[in-house]
């Protein structure tokens, strides 16, 4: 009664290919491998403001119009606004 080499149909569907990249995602993990190489060898501390939603989104808007990271785009700000004092 059996058909020694039949099988059933699966019933999983067939998974297509992986989605090519996003630009934007690919924009955001993209990292300037100077600026990797500073970054670790300089010792950083973690700074947390709370902001409102709309200033946070215009931040990430200007960062993102002007090639930066938001992180990289406050510290110049900070930086430039905290000069160190010469000694």
């Amino acid at each position: 009664m059996t058909d020694g080499g039949a099988r059933l149909p699966s019933r999983r569907a067939a998974i297509g290919r992986r989605p090519a990249a996003d630009p934007v995602t690919a924009w955001v993990r993209r990292e300037q491998p100077v600026a990797a190489e500073a970054k670790a060898t300089v010792f950083t501390a973690r700074l947390t403001i709370d902001v409102t939603p709309a200033l946070r989104g215009r931040i990430k808007v200007i960062a993102f119009r002007r090639g930066l990271t938001v992180a990289d785009m406050l510290r110049e700000l900070l930086e430039g606004a905290y000069p160190e004092e010469a000694a």
